[in-house]
């Protein structure tokens, strides 16, 4: 028996409402500007160069500025929420005034297939709070340059 839905409420599923194979086109949509990124990235203490620095970017392979890859994800995670999770999660949430740290351990380096120049280097990063509980975890693959010859 499905319970009677109140979209406007609470638009989320509970787990048992769930089935594997489930494919959901989410129908908010959103253009990602220059300040996004700017504020994105300095907020939340990266200096990578692609993402600030318009010379370095456009020195680089790519040409131009490139919009930082943790804002892509939160976007992404944020247009999912209505459809997905609101009002049905169980988070270990983290309160104004607590203090976060990271771990990233590496799990898996794989040489690139095609790109001799690189390899994918995968992490599992987990934030801890001051209580040394983990609030949240993820695993990130990304492919970096080899060491120059």
């Amino acid at each position: 028996m499905t319970r009677p839905r109140q979209e406007t409420i609470m638009p989320g599923k509970f787990y048992d409402e769930w089935q594997i194979g489930e494919s959901i086109e989410h129908p908010l949509r959103r253009t990602v500007t220059e300040t996004d990124n700017l504020l994105w990235s300095t907020m939340t203490h990266n200096p990578q160069p692609l993402h600030l620095d318009a010379e370095a970017a456009r020195a680089s392979e790519f040409g131009q500025i490139l919009v930082n890859g943790t804002f892509t994800f939160s976007l992404m995670v944020g247009l999912t929420v209505a459809e997905t999770t609101m009002g049905t999660v169980m988070p270990k949430p983290v309160f104004i005034g607590d203090t976060l740290h990271a771990t990233s351990e590496v799990t898996e380096l794989r040489e690139s297939k095609s790109r001799p120049d690189a390899g994918l280097v995968t992490w599992k990063h987990r934030m801890i709070n001051q209580r040394g509980e983990v609030v949240c975890e993820c695993q990130r693959t990304a492919l970096l340059k080899k060491s120059p010859a």
